[in-house]
């Protein structure tokens, strides 16, 4: 029986493949652009590839996707017999990918809720599972936008990067704050703070600045059930060993995935990210 609400993201919401099927999630990719090939996000380029092509400072950049690719995803949810759909998006403050939706969906078939969630990453995906939870117990368009954005009221993400340059070249950081972290040569710690990416701290070394990310993730964490995501750029063991230690001192986590970022997120983070996301239900 097909669902009454469809619910479709974008690439940037990295979620694992197995949780997109299992709960109906249609995802449409964004584009990374490196040299003057177009790549989708997901399909066409691994990060190990995007992370390559960094470290050899070809260009890259990335792209939102289309109207007209929002609107057959509008189009097949209408077809496969959803009455309403519900449209989750990485922040507009970084991308472009809201307005793309928007303008989409003043032609679909069917109601489209177009949700800008101010996050990215799993802070994204979260607040897509809430919204798919709500679907699949056959709420309403309302309830399941209401899921999502309850969600991603109370979601925040902190991340480290080995250098603020990436997140300069790509206009996401302003040059003052990326002068602010490498004019001392501190290593930066950020968090996304009304859907723009912010300076939260700065610390000496990268051991340090690790450390802290752990205190702030703990500390974030409250007496109720909570989600956390551990996410990577070409740092799978940093990751690993971050993510053993948020199970030992938070026992009371419901679920904690370790998840490598996209292509996307990793073109404006460089190699050596460092984030997690902390989303209570």
């Amino acid at each position: 029986m097909s669902r009454h609400v469809a619910i479709v993201t974008d690439s940037t919401a990295y979620l694992p493949r197995q949780t997109r099927e299992r709960h109906a999630i249609t995802t449409v990719p964004l584009t990374v652009v490196i040299g003057d090939r177009a790549l989708e996000e997901g399909t066409e380029i691994s990060a190990k590839a995007l992370a390559e092509a960094l470290q050899k400072r070809r260009p890259v950049t990335t792209s939102r996707p289309s109207p007209e690719v929002f609107a057959e995803a509008y189009r097949e949810a209408a077809a496969a017999g959803a009455r309403g759909v519900v449209s989750l998006h990485l922040s507009a403050e970084v991308s472009g990918t809201y307005d793309a939706a928007v303008l989409a969906a003043k032609e679909a078939p069917v109601p489209v809720r177009v949700v800008d969630t101010r996050m990215v990453g799993m802070a994204l995906g979260f607040c897509a599972l809430a919204a798919a939870q709500v679907a699949e117990a056959d709420g309403s368009l309302d309830e399941a936008v209401a899921a999502a954005e309850k969600r991603a009221s109370g979601t925040s993400a902190y991340f480290y990067v080995d250098t603020l340059d990436y997140l300069r070249r790509g206009g996401r950081i302003g040059a003052a704050q990326a002068l602010l972290g490498s004019a001392l040569a501190v290593k930066p710690l950020l968090e996304l703070d009304g859907g723009r990416i912010e300076l939260r701290e700065k610390v000496r070394t990268a051991s340090k600045a690790i450390a802290r990310l752990e205190e702030i993730a703990v500390e974030r964490v409250g007496s109720g059930s909570v989600d956390i995501a551990v996410h990577h750029l070409s740092a799978p063991e940093r990751a690993a060993a971050l993510a053993d230690r948020l199970r030992e001192r938070l026992p009371g986590v419901e679920q904690l995935q370790v998840s490598e970022v996209g292509a996307v997120i990793g073109a404006h983070t460089g190699p050596g990210l460092l984030a997690v996301v902390v989303s209570p239900h």
